[in-house]
């Protein structure tokens, strides 16, 4: 089968990338406690909506690496250069 190399190994390093930003988010996720004051319930809230955001961010860079996976498969270069002419010269 004929894969482009190059987009394959970019779209399995971002894969790769995303997951362990996906993991090492989720075992950091804050968590609050029993009687926080409002400055930090808020505090905690925002933390939690970044590590959320962010978390996002890194499910897209898999999306992308998968679709890199793809294409790559799909993708095929030309050869420069390595082009032959056939010239068919009319029966006469």
């Amino acid at each position: 089968m004929l894969i482009d190399k190059k987009i394959f190994t970019a779209g399995i390093a971002m894969v790769v990338v995303g997951v362990i930003i996906v993991v090492n988010l989720n075992a950091t996720m804050p968590v609050g406690q029993t009687g926080m004051s409002e400055e930090e319930i808020v505090d905690l809230l925002t933390k939690q909506q970044e590590n959320q955001d962010m978390t996002t961010l890194a499910g897209i860079l898999i999306g992308v690496g998968f679709l890199l996976i793809l294409i790559s498969f799909g993708a095929r270069r030309k050869n420069k250069g390595n082009i032959k002419k056939e010239e068919k010269k009319p029966a006469s």
